[in-house]
């Protein structure tokens, strides 16, 4: 039943992505907006992707939650590199792509921006995948093998009445243990005194 579930919403979220995809192609103009528009299908089509890993069960039906650790060590870096290149190919040529193409021509960047941009819209749906992997679930919830009883086996009903309690932890006994002596060995002081 899991592997159907699972196969199923991901051939549902590959149609959805599809559909975002073929959506971003719709838009021909070259304006600013449209490109903005494209970026964001194309990031939503990678977004939706990851998302119906999650839906379908991917770790087992837990609770969905936000990674912190991978949105800071993974999404973050990702986000600053692909929206740096995706702010500095914008189609009109603006006041902050042009501060981005000097700043990454000051950091020696632009021969390998230059060869990622062929694939801007690759970088997009990529963008929105790492995304969507940001989100996981904390697993199903299940009850524990074992329970602490609150009270003695014998005080419990239908407890055999020879059946006696535990003995107190170490921690709790009001009298220390005594240490063994060997029979051969005279007592010590301490214990000539108790007798």
């Amino acid at each position: 039943m899991y592997g159907l579930t699972r196969g199923a919403i991901t051939l549902i979220g590959a149609a959805a992505a599809g559909f975002l995809i073929w959506l971003s192609v719709q838009i021909d103009g070259t304006t600013l907006g449209d490109y903005w528009s494209v970026v964001g299908l194309l990031a939503a089509a990678g977004l939706v992707v990851a998302l119906s890993q999650l839906l379908g069960g991917w770790t087992k039906w837990g609770w969905p939650r936000l990674s912190g650790s991978v949105f800071v060590l993974a999404f973050l870096p990702v986000f600053v590199a692909v929206g740096w290149i995706l702010l500095a190919y914008q189609p009109d040529s603006n006041w902050l792509s042009r501060h981005v193409a000097s700043w990454s021509k000051d950091l020696h960047l632009v021969g390998i921006m230059s060869d990622l941009a062929r694939s801007l819209n690759v970088l997009a749906f990529g963008l929105g995948l790492v995304f969507g992997l940001v989100f996981d679930t904390t697993g199903p919830r299940t009850e524990p093998l074992f329970r602490r009883r609150d009270r003695p086996a014998a005080a419990l009903p239908g407890a055999h009445p020879l059946e006696s309690a535990p003995p107190p932890p170490a921690s709790e006994r009001s009298e220390p243990p005594r240490a063994v002596t060997n029979v051969d060995e005279p007592p010590l002081a301490d214990e000539r005194r108790d007798s």
